[in-house]
């Protein structure tokens, strides 16, 4: 019902050039909910989210995390992809604070409908759409923080911010710490 109602969102202009809204998936009463930006042009495209080289790379780390993907549901702050042309592809663009704001709904809708006891939100769209504008990923990384929507609550970096470090090693170092802030994510939870 949550998806089929998502698909007839007009409450901002994404939804004009996007191939469908992107709602959650994973285990109906999922202690872990996992929480992205957007969906990118595989997402756009599948209907499922984190499905491109993004979700390559959380499938990996969930597993070094040792919490297991098909446990947990996955979700993003902005339900449509947000992009611009450039020749024949489609590029990736953030979403503006209208955009997440019309969103929000969605997403607190899917926080009501899977009770999670745990919320990791990856990156800054994802952070901010739950916890304000004015959060810093940057400070509280791998924290846990006070929010109405979770017992747990606890930010990390997106995994595409992985994907685009500037060589192997730093890529290997930033994996490593992405591993470590689920890693205590899952630790709060079996405490």
């Amino acid at each position: 019902m949550l998806h089929h109602s998502a698909q007839l969102c007009r409450a901002c202009e994404l939804w004009r050039h996007a191939t469908q809204a992107v709602l959650g998936e994973g285990a109906r009463k999922a202690e872990v909910m996992l929480v992205g930006e957007q969906p990118g042009e595989k997402e756009d495209r599948a209907g499922k989210p984190f499905v491109g080289p993004a979700g390559v790379l959380l499938d990996k780390a969930l597993a070094e995390a040792g919490i297991a993907r098909a446990d947990a549901y996955i979700t993003n702050a902005v339900k449509h992809f947000n992009w611009e042309p450039r020749g024949k592809l489609r590029i990736h663009k953030k979403p503006g604070a209208s955009q997440i704001a019309a969103c929000r709904p969605w997403l607190e809708a899917e926080i009501r409908l899977i009770q999670p006891k745990l919320i990791v939100l990856m990156g800054a769209t994802a952070a901010q759409s739950l916890l304000g504008s004015g959060f810093r990923v940057t400070r509280h990384r791998g924290e846990l923080v006070e929010s109405p929507y979770a017992p747990l609550v606890t930010v990390t970096v997106h995994p595409s911010s992985v994907l685009r470090a500037s060589d192997e090693t730093t890529r290997n170092e930033e994996m490593k710490r992405f591993v470590n802030d689920l890693r205590y994510a899952a630790a709060r939870l079996r405490e």
